[in-house]
């Protein structure tokens, strides 16, 4: 208890629980912005119109405004047609998956997850498998990384113990101070 208390400790315990707010804050001002358009490269684009879905696959590579992601396969899942509307409409994301070698960039910032799935209505993200973020130098990474957008409210869990460990894996957050010649 005492490792917490000191002073200076106390200001690192501070410095991480900010930056790692400011990490996963700074997903939110991308991936979900609702105006802006989202361009998509990949070896190929099936459309399933019954399961209001369209999926790519292979290298895949998403933009939308400063936020990139590339993975090996994306589904996008979208509100159905209104069928009081006939005229040309635009449809809404309900909700993407990205599955195999998911990485999510903006400016400094880095995530990476086996698996990555984004609920529109509950406007959260959540990285899944060997789930980490970067923002610089500083890392945190977990089993699972979920960020609440409205919330902005971030949970991290760690994995539970499998086969013949008898520990789960745990939770992992790499801060670097500021030296005072870069405070200046």
């Amino acid at each position: 208890m005492y490792f917490f208390l000191s002073s200076a400790r106390g200001t690192l315990l501070q410095q991480a629980l900010t930056i790692f707010s400011i990490i996963l804050l700074t997903v939110s001002t991308g991936v979900c912005q609702n105006d802006a358009p989202i361009n998509i490269e990949a070896d190929r684009m099936i459309s399933q119109e019954a399961k209001n879905s369209v999926v790519f696959t292979g290298n895949v590579d998403a933009s939308q405004g400063k936020v990139t992601i590339r993975t090996d396969e994306m589904t996008i899942y979208y509100q159905p047609n209104d069928p009081k509307n006939t005229g040309n409409q635009s449809r809404k994301v309900k909700k993407m998956s990205c599955i195999g070698n998911v990485e999510i960039t903006q400016e400094n910032w880095l995530g990476t997850g086996e698996r990555m799935d984004y609920f529109s209505d509950e406007r959260k993200i959540i990285l899944h498998g060997d789930a980490k973020a970067w923002q610089g130098k500083n890392m945190v990474s977990g089993t699972t990384i979920t960020y609440y957008l409205d919330e902005k409210r971030s949970i991290v869990d760690r994995a539970a113990a499998t086969g013949g460990s008898k520990k789960p894996t745990r939770v992992r957050a790499t801060i670097i101070p500021k030296s005072s010649s870069d405070k200046k």
